[in-house]
């Protein structure tokens, strides 16, 4: 047996996943957790109500058209931080202090390079594909410009994302909120004053969205150069170790490319959503944010599974493993419902955050009745494929949600929306989807639940 089960942690920042009870320290690990996601929503929520109030419609369609472009350049590295949260949680788990020192160093590695990256190539392309959207062309030109300020940042975005993705693999989920608490409010004022103040709209926006990257990054940084234990970070030590790099493409390649995917049939909605006109996409930009806030509660139990079910999984404790995915699964539908509802009941009230122009409005209230009240038919998703990620097997989830989500929109959007052309028939894409993919994962967990687990065992 690991030594690590005789030896309970003793750091006040880690949380014991691998003793006592487990739903009050799932709570503790995903509502922090959720909060930072839901936080950090609300404050680029701000760059939509800033612009949207003060700037005009135009320019709220300029920023909400480009949510689904965002999503598609960034979804492949995101997903590399989650094959480093597991790795890490594994030798976390099986008690290797070497492995976990070159795995935090290799995981900053690729951070900054594929920070670099994105920065080269979404200045490259930001107008071909926000063209190939079919992008309104009385928004186009401010869109570009929000675009490539945006991603400017985006050395710093990608620090943060992998170094949280460092201490979430430790059960510390509370000071990358505060990363984002800070980063957010100095967001939020450099808006104010950059939109109302000095008449910058879009570019006022996207300016501010580059500083408080820039804060967080630098705050998630320090935190791991300060730790005292085998995470430490320290640059003279970065390196591309290749087991590492393997391990993690191995977990994350898949869920970014599933990611990709999965933004790329976004870019196609939004391109349907664009064919009706600027007003569809501001409406559209404003509900989505109420979408975001809800999914992030399922997303947090999802990534509770992950974690939880990699340290347990690299300590042997199997059943322990099976009772973490039901706990996070009951747990991220339940609040996540709560919310959604919450936000459908109110829904006239939420979007007048956003714009007070009534077709605008109409059109953000569709989206909410046909998607929002419909998204816990997400969480099982979630939960289930955070789960199988846990235990190392990434490519079956990002299979099935391929072909299932993205699949069924592709098939969707040509077929059915194509012969009833209607906002509110698009809109039907997303919880049909979500049915038919939460069925398929479901039986495949069963079955790989089974293989694994008993193979382990003998």
């Amino acid at each position: 047996m690991n030594e690590i089960h005789k030896k309970k942690p003793v750091k006040s920042r880690e949380l014991d996943m691998l003793h006592g009870s487990l739903l009050d320290k799932i709570l503790w690990f995903a509502l922090p957790l959720a909060a930072s996601s839901i936080l950090q929503q609300l404050f680029n929520s701000a760059d939509v109500a800033v612009v949207g109030r003060f700037a005009g419609s135009q320019a709220l369609a300029a920023v909400g058209s480009n949510q689904s472009a965002i999503g598609l350049f960034i979804n492949l590295f995101v997903g590399l931080s989650i094959g480093a949260n597991v790795l890490v949680a594994r030798y976390i788990g099986q008690g290797e202090k070497e492995n976990i020192s070159d795995a935090v160093h290799t995981t900053m590695t690729l951070a900054g390079i594929g920070g670099i990256f994105l920065l080269f190539l979404g200045m490259m392309i930001a107008r071909p594909m926000l063209r190939l959207m079919a992008t309104p062309e009385d928004v186009i030109d401010l869109a570009v410009l929000y675009l490539r300020i945006y991603f400017l940042g985006m050395p710093f975005f990608m620090l943060y994302n992998f170094g949280a993705a460092i201490l979430r693999s430790k059960g510390d989920t509370k000071r990358p909120l505060y990363c984002l608490f800070l980063s957010g409010c100095i967001n939020v004022v450099l808006n104010l004053i950059l939109v109302i103040v000095f008449h910058l709209g879009v570019a006022g926006v996207g300016i501010a969205t580059v500083v408080s990257n820039i804060i967080s990054a630098c705050m998630v940084v320090s935190f791991l150069m300060k730790e005292e234990d085998a995470g430490q970070l320290s640059f003279h030590k970065l390196c591309l170790k290749r087991k590492d790099v393997l391990e993690i493409g191995k977990i994350g390649v898949p869920a970014g490319v599933q990611g990709m995917v999965f933004s790329l049939s976004n870019v196609m909605i939004q391109t349907a959503i664009n064919g009706f006109g600027s007003d569809a996409v501001a409406g559209s930009a404003a509900a989505v944010n109420f979408e975001f806030f809800t999914y992030f509660l399922l997303s947090a139990f999802s990534q509770a599974a992950v974690t939880f079910v990699s340290q347990n999984y690299g300590a042997g404790q199997y059943e322990r493993c099976k009772k973490i995915v039901r706990l996070c699964a009951i747990a991220g539908i339940l609040s996540s419902t709560a919310l959604a509802e919450s936000f459908v009941l109110g829904g006239k009230f939420f979007i007048r955050f956003y714009s007070t122009d009534p077709v605008v409005t109409r059109y953000a209230m569709i989206r909410m009745t046909h998607i929002l009240a419909l998204q816990f038919l997400n969480g099982l998703q979630e939960v289930l494929a955070g789960a199988m990620r846990g235990m190392g097997y990434s490519f079956v989830p990002a299979a099935i949600t391929v072909a299932g989500v993205c699949g069924i929109r592709f098939v969707w959007i040509y077929t059915v929306f194509e012969k009833y052309h209607s906002f509110e028939m698009l809109m039907n894409v997303y919880p049909v989807s979500w049915i038919v993919t939460s069925a398929v994962i479901l039986l495949a967990y069963r079955i790989l639940k089974r293989k694994v687990f008993t193979e382990e065992i003998v």
